[in-house]
């Protein structure tokens, strides 16, 4: 079991255990042989695509910052048979229905239908391949929608099996650039590469740090003095699309925050495709106090989150969670102070992890407008912590009482074929 302890009374304390991958594979595989029968059992291969979090450079890959990021041992896993027919068809434990199509004939998007990512995985890879072999599968996430870039872990798993199945060179560079063209072109979702890139370049007990400018990045393993922790992924029990939220328009909002800037420095018209970090931090230093509103906001988070990315990095590589925590708190409250993001339930959350004894430091997780905070923690103290949310988030919310839940997680290795 990836828990490392139990509690009796699951409606008081939704602390969830979750059955190992080998088990999970192998009730996949019954699914499979069972649905379609003509599956021979010897042919069947699986896809683990894990889930991440952001413990430092939130909401700011998408204006090319500095993010970090690390997967953990919750995932989604895909169970395949490939086909020598261009045809697709799937199932899914978490959500109803079969979703079938053609290669040669891929779909547009369909509203609020969990094969979408399938679709856009085809969709992506076409732009460069010949795609003639089809998939035959069932697919099941272990963690709710929701602030943990589910979505991205489903693409790189529908991605990564369809270039099993054409023989198609597995490169996770190229595969960061495939899944962006799903959320990007396909979805419709203005997001940056922070969710594929952690997912696919991830190594246990490294953190990855990416710029988001250039693609560069680093695995950057800890000083030896870095204590033990686990990852708490507390889920609110909100989950929504995002792009039926502020995402986009937070976006938007960016943008228009270094256009200003550009031209309070520069005294010039600024390019269209304009950033934040083609803004240097010596300009914003310089001009940003003129900005006024939501674009002072906005800027103010962007150039304080490099800052915490660049000393949170620098914490980390001398084993020093303790400071690598404080920054990530710190980012939570500008999450929600200048970036302006996050629910009543979300934000009553993070208050409570914040004040918790044995947290190193909590922020939401995602785009902070539904699912999950993260918070990493000191392993002897999670049936405390646990506890505490369990006691005062229900009585707060009363709404989600059965419905939220509780993980304890540890780092894990990134997406792979089994």
């Amino acid at each position: 079991m990836a828990l490392s302890f139990t509690l009796t009374n699951r409606r008081d304390l939704r602390v969830l255990s979750t059955m190992c991958d080998d088990v999970r594979i192998e009730k996949l595989r019954s699914i499979l042989l069972s649905s379609f029968p003509e599956l021979r059992s010897e042919s069947l291969r699986a896809v683990k695509s894990p889930y991440r979090v952001c413990p430092l450079g939130a909401h700011v890959d998408h204006q090319l910052g500095l993010v970090t990021g690390m997967t953990v041992d919750r995932n989604v896993l895909l169970v395949y048979a490939e086909q020598p027919s261009p045809e697709v068809r799937l199932l899914s434990v978490n959500f109803p229905g079969q979703v079938s199509f053609s290669l040669h004939d891929i779909p547009a998007k369909q509203e609020l239908d969990w094969g979408n990512y399938a679709r856009g995985a085809a969709y992506a890879l076409k732009k460069k391949h010949t795609l003639s072999n089809g998939l035959i599968g069932v697919i099941e996430g272990n963690l709710p929608v929701g602030g943990l870039s589910s979505s991205a872990a489903v693409g790189i798993a529908y991605l990564l099996a369809l270039e099993q199945a054409n023989h198609i060179e597995q490169d996770p560079i190229a595969n960061i650039e495939w899944d962006r063209l799903i959320e990007n072109e396909y979805i419709g979702l203005n997001n940056g590469i922070l969710d594929q890139s952690t997912i696919l370049l991830s190594e246990a007990d490294k953190l990855l740090c990416l710029d988001c400018q250039d693609s560069r990045y680093e695995l950057v393993t800890p000083g030896s003095s870095l204590p033990s922790f686990n990852v708490l992924v507390v889920y609110s029990g909100i989950s929504k699309f995002l792009g039926k939220t502020g995402y986009n328009s937070r976006v938007a909002e960016c943008h228009l925050a270094a256009l200003e800037l550009y031209r309070l420095a520069r005294n010039q018209d600024p390019p269209d495709q304009l950033r934040l970090r083609d803004i240097s931090t010596e300009e914003f230093q310089r001009f940003g106090g003129q900005l006024n509103g939501v674009a002072k906001k906005r800027s103010s988070h962007f150039f304080g989150e490099l800052q915490r990315v660049q000393q949170g990095v620098e914490a980390w590589r001398q084993g020093d969670l303790r400071t690598f925590g404080k920054l990530m708190t710190a980012s939570g409250a500008s999450s929600i102070e200048n970036y302006e993001c996050g629910s009543p339930h979300l934000i009553s959350i993070y208050e409570l992890l914040r004040d918790a004894p044995g947290v190193y430091g909590t922020r939401f997780s995602g785009a902070g407008f539904r699912g999950c905070c993260i918070a990493f923690i000191n392993p002897d103290y999670a049936p405390v912590i646990c506890r505490r949310i369990a006691e005062e988030y229900p009585r707060r919310h009363p709404d989600i009482a059965d419905v939220y839940e509780i993980h304890v997680c540890t780092m894990d290795h990134g997406a792979r074929i089994l």
